[in-house]
């Protein structure tokens, strides 16, 4: 499983992605313009998982491209999960382009019963990537 994350501008998202995938055995794939996982605030963030993780860059990963997006994608549960997933997270705010999701095969959203906002990207990540970990394992 990798997560392909497109710009995510925040370091300390960046590494929090980072150690959420070293805990559940995921690789990052990054796309131009998403934050140096080396400064100091992603390594702080990331708990040293950036030495771990194998990191990649946005085109690399193959496999079923899933956009996550706030809401509106299948709830994130009941997903199918044939063969390599690949999960795509977008930014903090503008979340994922509309290029990139053209290119994603499905759309899968975190249920938040009674939720105002969407959840911050690397919470959104560590969630899903936990879910799709506990389903494929």
């Amino acid at each position: 499983m990798v997560c392909p994350v497109v710009p995510v501008g925040d370091p300390g998202n960046v590494g929090t992605l980072l150690r959420a995938a070293d805990a559940f055995g995921a690789g990052i794939a990054l796309s131009e313009g998403c934050a140096d996982p080396t400064g100091p605030k992603a390594v702080r963030a990331s708990m040293g998982s950036l030495f771990r993780v194998p990191l990649g860059g946005f085109e690399e990963p193959a496999g079923k491209r899933i956009a996550l997006v706030p809401a509106g994608g299948v709830p994130l549960p009941e997903l199918g999960l044939e063969g390599e997933v690949v999960l795509v997270l977008g930014a903090e705010r503008e979340g994922l382009p509309a290029e990139v999701l053209e290119r994603c095969e499905e759309r899968a959203s975190i249920p938040q019963p009674g939720a105002g906002e969407s959840l911050n990207v690397a919470m959104a990540g560590a969630i899903a990537v936990y879910e799709l970990a506990r389903r494929t394992h």
